[in-house]
């Protein structure tokens, strides 16, 4: 995989948010899932760099997790974003068994889920706020971190339904591909900003573990 952007030194982590108590996953058995609601604890990644330089330009530009057009059999109608944590990539339903797919980096063991929400809200180079439990366990993190090229959320984020989990951004775009967050999904700057113009709010965002449609 080679990420692509005019600072080839530049990069940066995803900010994953976890929940206070995500040991099991959650399923989806209808139209809701049991993930954790907004303002639990929001967590960190080992291995976070807040500060790193990450431009919006930022791509990765060639391999399994560039952004492509791919087939894609699905039930589901044009426009619905599907997440394969398992296979890390979502993808954006086009119809005619087809689908826009970009490389994505998901949550690690025990922090993984599945469910089905919609885009509650959009942000572009949102702000970063590390609550006092956060605080308490890294006391050199910044309190407050506007948003910006180093900060970890990245160049935009869509935030999925009244969870702590969000589509966003990354300053370490070179971890695509990989079980590293807490739960949320993180594209390279330059692919969730082509995302974010892509998806409007309320759409609907399915999770799986799978391939399994």
């Amino acid at each position: 995989m080679r990420v692509s952007g005019r600072k080839q030194t530049i990069a940066g982590t995803c900010l994953g948010l976890a929940a206070l108590a995500l040991g099991a996953v959650a399923t989806l058995p209808g139209s809701a899932f049991a993930a954790p609601k907004a303002g639990e604890t929001e967590t960190l990644d080992i291995g976070d760099e807040p500060g790193r330089i990450s431009g919006e330009e930022t791509v990765v530009a060639d391999g399994p997790y560039a952004r492509q057009a791919v087939l894609f059999r699905s039930s589901e109608p044009p426009g619905t974003v599907v997440i394969h944590t398992s296979e890390r990539f979502l993808y954006v339903v086009q119809g005619n068994n087809r689908a826009l797919r970009y490389g994505i980096g998901v949550g690690r063991e025990g922090f993984q889920w599945s469910g089905l929400v919609k885009i509650s809200r959009k942000a572009e180079w949102p702000d970063w706020r590390p609550p006092p439990e956060m605080i308490a366990r890294q006391p050199y993190l910044p309190r407050f971190m506007a948003g910006g090229p180093g900060n970890p959320m990245g160049a935009r984020a869509l935030y999925l339904g009244s969870t702590v989990f969000r589509v966003h951004g990354t300053n370490q775009p070179e971890t695509i591909g990989q079980s590293i967050s807490s739960g949320c999904f993180r594209l390279a700057n330059g692919d969730i900003i082509d995302l974010y113009e892509r998806v409007p709010l309320n759409t609907k965002v399915v999770v799986r573990h799978g391939a399994s449609l």
